[in-house]
């Protein structure tokens, strides 16, 4: 019986359902490099659907009949890409399994900042009462600038369409967009935001993408949001960016290293809503992406029968 090596320790019954034919292993939680080699060299798999850390060369060449790379998800930066396609390795992503999750975390974080949310429930529960000296900022008739216009990023420009906001984005690969997203280049997007939010993969041609120059020339008091990947933040200077006032608040659900590890600088400060990277973490968009995986790979695996037949 062939072997999918699953990086998590589990996968929904709904995508196990779709795999029975297979044997499934699980890596664990929190599989290390080591780990993930070990297992291939034991089990040599055909498959592997990626929850929790990277899948690099040393692990494709420990799996010699490993033909296709599955992502629980939509984010494909853990996967060695160039390393599997010189190994003739396909690799596969869920995309938009996990949207709806993600864009609502997008817009909860957004709200969050405008309406104080986190500090206010601080300051009441500590006895406080703050309604004459507190305003919170209107998001109607606002400009958002979205950079990504993915599943993810559409999702959430319809929300913020439905609040009223101007929706701006930048993705040189987006094409028929609604009527209500207007395309920008990322000089125009920088300055016409009142908030900007971050719904594309991470790059090497993105990496720091908001840092010192760009998020100078934003406006003033902007809200900046990511709930894609934490390195297209230069974090040192969006910290610098909050402590001079040039961006008003942040709210972010992913970051350069995780999991965040204690004394890191964002902890403690008063503007900045922190999660862990839990946007894409829900009931339905667990099914969602691992009935994506699963149907992913069984396509692929099928394809190359069908082309070696």
């Amino acid at each position: 019986m062939n072997t999918i090596v699953i990086t998590g320790a589990d996968l929904a019954p709904q995508a196990l359902q779709l795999l029975q034919d297979f044997e499934i292993v699980y890596a664990g939680k929190a599989p290390t490099e080591e780990d993930l080699i070990a297992l291939c060299q034991r089990h040599d798999p055909v498959a592997i659907i990626v929850r929790y850390g990277k899948v690099g060369a040393s692990v494709m060449d420990a799996a010699p009949s490993l033909k296709v790379i599955s992502k629980h998800g939509s984010g494909t930066d853990t996967i060695d890409k160039a390393a599997a396609q010189a190994r003739g390795i396909q690799v596969v992503a869920a995309a938009g399994a996990n949207a709806a999750a993600v864009a609502e975390q997008a817009l909860a974080l957004l709200l969050a900042c405008a309406k104080s949310v986190v500090s206010l429930d601080a300051r009441m529960h500590a006895g406080h009462w703050d309604k004459a000296t507190h305003k919170s900022l209107e998001l109607g008739g606002r400009t958002v600038g979205l950079v990504g216009l993915g599943a993810i990023g559409l999702r959430f420009a319809r929300m913020a369409d439905a609040m009223g906001m101007r929706v701006i984005g930048f993705d040189p690969f987006a094409k028929h967009l609604p009527a209500y997203v207007t395309a920008v280049d990322l000089d125009t997007l920088w300055r016409e935001s009142d908030a900007v939010s971050l719904h594309c993969p991470l790059t090497d041609d993105n990496r720091g993408l908001l840092n010192a120059q760009t998020l100078a020339q934003c406006k003033r008091g902007v809200i900046v949001v990511n709930t894609a990947r934490g390195g297209l933040i230069d974090e040192a200077d969006l910290l610098a960016a909050l402590q001079s006032g040039q961006v008003g608040s942040a709210g972010l659900d992913s970051f350069a290293v995780e999991p965040m590890t204690e004394g890191h600088p964002f902890q403690g400060q008063p503007r900045i809503v922190l999660s862990p990277h839990i946007g894409g973490v829900t009931s339905d968009a667990y099914v969602n992406m691992g009935v994506g995986a699963a149907k992913n790979l069984l396509a692929v695996l099928a394809s190359q029968a069908t082309a070696a037949a």
